[in-house]
């Protein structure tokens, strides 16, 4: 009776123990993971589970090819776009999709999905489009799923899927110029509010995607009339001046920077300085 009464209790305190002290917390197969970058202005993130290969065949194995797969483990892929993009020539408004593919040796699909419930299997006519893409073979072996957003550039990059050793790439664009475009014109309109960040972002923004150094020249002047003491503007004048060959004003300039960044101990700023004014120098 005694071992009787003893097990109900052990019993009922391993029904109550999870209610007391809550789940254990343990490492996941697939864990879920997260990337988000930036490119130009815009934010791209992607939310997926990152299975490993743990020994197994991967692609035409666990992977089937020529099936449908969501592009990761546990729930479907998601991809968010905080503005429209055009993704591999397929217009795409800003907002978040679900991503599959079907892996081929040759060659994959990718499948942007609207459909972000319903389990690990799309619904077709969800579908807003697809495009094929071709895989590569890397010597180099990624042990876990990972999916990365690389080759950035202000307006551009690719997403990034690898594992095993399979690589496949697809790229994205924004209308990034358009945009800052709109974005100084509009700000043009009452330049006194924040006037020496408004014509230094404008030049930076001109000169980074090299437009018109005309107008960058004169809106890093107009932001060097209000405050002169930034050596961090000095050094875009003085990159302005030299992409428009006007290296004595380069030097110049330069110098003033280098001045600046010496009393305000920065070193990095020394050293482009130093460097800028040694190659311009050297120009005839």
């Amino acid at each position: 009776m005694i071992r009787s009464t003893a097990l109900i209790c052990t019993l009922a305190a391993a029904l109550i123990a999870p209610e007391t002290f809550g789940q254990l917390e343990i490492p996941q197969a697939s864990p879920r993971g997260k990337i988000e970058q930036k490119v130009g202005i815009m934010t791209v993130s992607i939310s997926y589970s990152r299975p490993g290969i743990k020994g197994r065949r991967i692609f035409g194995g666990l992977v089937p090819y020529g099936e449908e797969w969501r592009t990761g483990a546990n729930d479907r892929t998601t991809i968010t776009f905080s503005d429209s993009v055009s993704l591999e020539g397929h217009g795409l408004p800003a907002g978040t999709y679900a991503l599959f593919t079907i892996p081929g040796e040759q060659e994959w699909t990718i499948i942007i999905n609207k459909g972000l419930t319903g389990g690990i299997k799309r619904d077709e006519k969800e579908d807003l489009f697809t495009f094929k893409v071709k895989p590569s073979r890397t010597g180099a072996t990624a042990e876990t799923f990972t999916i990365d957003i690389t080759d950035i550039t202000m307006s551009t990059a690719n997403v990034e899927l690898s594992w095993e050793n399979t690589v496949v790439k697809f790229g994205f664009a924004f209308d990034v110029d358009g945009k800052v475009e709109a974005a100084i014109r509009k700000a043009m309109e009452n330049p006194l509010s924040g006037a020496a960040t408004l014509y230094f972002q404008s030049a930076s923004y001109y000169f980074a995607a090299r437009k018109d150094m005309k107008s960058a020249l004169e809106w890093v002047n107009k932001s060097l009339e209000i405050n002169n003491k930034p050596f961090t503007v000095w050094r875009l004048k003085s990159q302005i001046q030299a992409e428009l060959k006007d290296y004595k004003g380069a030097v110049a300039s330069a110098e003033t920077s280098l001045s600046k960044a010496r009393e305000a101990g920065n070193k990095e700023f020394v050293k482009f300085n130093q460097d800028a004014i040694a190659e311009w120098s050297a120009v005839k």
